[in-house]
C-alpha cells in the first residue's frame, strides 16, 4: 500500500508539473486597425457585426457600418464618479501608439497608449480602461471578406473567436499574471480586472509605475500551492463538464490623494498568465461530444446571450453618434466673412 501511495503522489506531481500552461490573455499589438468598415477602419480579427439587433428602421448601407472591434482606439476610459467631469472625461482616451524603430525593446510595434486626466484636487481616484464591449467568451470564429462580409466558421464550433484575445480557456488555479507596461516615473498604481466562468470579478493589483521604460509587472498568487502533497486532490466528472475560463474585464489605474493630478500617460503591450490546466486534454476512446453535443448546445446558448447584450449596447451607441452635431467641411477656397 505504501508503494502505491508513493506512486500516486509521483504521478500527481508529474501531471501538475507537465501540464502547467502559459498563455497570452491579450496582446495589444494584434489589435491595430487593418480592415475597412464604411468610412473607418477596424480590427478584422475581433470584428463584431451587430446590425441584426438594429431592427428594420435602417438602410442597408447603415447596417453595413454597424460593426465594431477591439481596435486600440475603441477602448474606453471610465473615470470614478467623483472625477467624471466633462473636461476630465474628454481628455481621457486611448490611442494606437507606435514604438520607435530604434527602441531597444518592442521596436516597430503598435501598443495601446492610455491618457487619463485625473482631477487636480487632493482626493483618491481611479480610472478603468475597458474594451468597447464585454469580450464574448463563446462567440464563434469568423472570417472577413474583402467587401466586409463576415461568415462564421461552421467547421470549428468549439474554437471561439476571442481565445487569447481577452479570453483564456481551461484555467484551473492561476499561478502568475504578468503585464508588460511602460512607465514614466508616475507614482500611480495599476491593476487588472478578470472574470471567471461564474461571472466572479477579481481585481488583481500589479504594482506601481515608479520606473522609466518597459517593465514586466508580475503578480504571484499567494494561495498557489507548489507542493503536490499539500494540495487537496479531487476528482471531477470529465463530461459534460464546462471548461473553466478567465476573461479580461479591463485595466485600472489609481491616483492617491497625495499625488499630483492632471494628465497620466502610460502604454501597455500585453498580459500573460501561467496556470494549471483545469482538465487534461487526453484523447478518449469515445468522441462523446460528437454523440451528445451537450457542450456545443451549452456554448451556443451562452454565445447567443452574450451577443444579444453586446448588440443592443452597440446599437444605442450608433444612434447616439448619429444624434451628435457634425461639423460641415469647409471648401479649401472658402474665406471668413468680416
Amino acid at each position: 500500500m505504501k508503494r502505491i501511495g508513493i506512486l500516486l503522489i509521483l504521478i500527481s506531481a508529474f501531471v501538475i508539473t507537465s501540464y502547467a500552461e502559459e498563455s497570452t490573455l491579450i496582446d495589444f499589438t494584434m489589435l491595430t486597425a487593418d480592415t475597412d468598415v464604411g468610412d473607418r477602419q477596424e480590427n478584422a480579427a475581433t470584428l463584431i457585426d451587430f446590425s441584426d439587433k438594429a431592427g428594420t428602421g435602417f438602410t442597408e448601407e447603415e447596417k453595413k457600418a454597424m460593426k465594431t472591434s477591439l481596435k486600440l482606439e475603441n477602448w474606453v476610459v471610465v473615470l470614478a464618479s467623483s472625477s467624471r467631469t466633462v473636461v476630465n472625461q474628454a481628455l481621457s482616451k486611448t490611442i494606437s501608439a507606435p514604438v520607435s524603430e530604434n527602441a531597444s525593446k518592442h521596436a516597430g510595434e503598435n501598443v495601446i497608449g492610455i491618457r487619463i486626466h485625473f482631477p487636480e484636487e487632493p482626493f483618491n481616484s481611479w480610472a478603468m480602461i475597458e474594451p468597447p464591449f464585454e469580450i464574448p467568451a463563446y462567440e464563434q470564429k469568423t472570417t472577413v471578406a474583402d467587401d466586409g462580409t463576415m461568415t462564421k466558421d461552421e467547421n470549428d464550433v468549439l474554437r471561439t473567436k476571442f481565445d487569447n484575445i481577452g479570453v483564456v480557456k481551461n484555467v484551473g488555479t492561476i499561478k502568475t499574471i504578468t503585464m508588460e507596461i511602460y512607465g514614466s516615473n508616475y507614482p500611480n498604481g495599476c491593476g487588472i480586472l478578470v472574470k471567471d466562468q461564474e461571472n466572479k470579478v477579481q481585481n488583481i493589483f500589479m504594482g506601481y509605475l515608479m520606473f522609466d521604460g518597459w517593465k514586466s509587472l508580475t503578480w504571484k498568487n499567494p494561495n498557489y500551492i507548489e507542493e503536490v502533497r499539500n494540495r487537496e486532490l479531487k476528482q471531477f466528472p470529465l463530461y459534460p463538464k464546462s471548461t473553466p475560463m478567465i476573461k479580461l474585464v479591463g485595466l485600472i489605474f489609481y491616483k492617491d490623494a497625495a499625488q499630483t493630478g492632471g494628465d497620466f500617460i502610460t502604454y501597455v503591450r500585453d498580459i500573460k498568465m501561467t496556470y494549471d490546466k483545469a482538465i487534461l486534454n487526453l484523447e478518449r476512446d469515445i468522441n462523446e461530444e460528437a454523440l451528445w453535443g451537450i457542450l456545443t448546445k451549452r456554448e451556443e446558448a451562452r454565445r447567443t446571450a452574450e451577443f444579444a447584450k453586446l448588440g443592443n449596447l452597440q446599437v444605442l451607441r450608433y444612434l447616439e453618434s448619429k444624434k451628435m452635431h457634425q461639423e460641415a467641411d469647409k471648401p479649401e477656397d472658402a474665406t471668413e466673412e468680416n
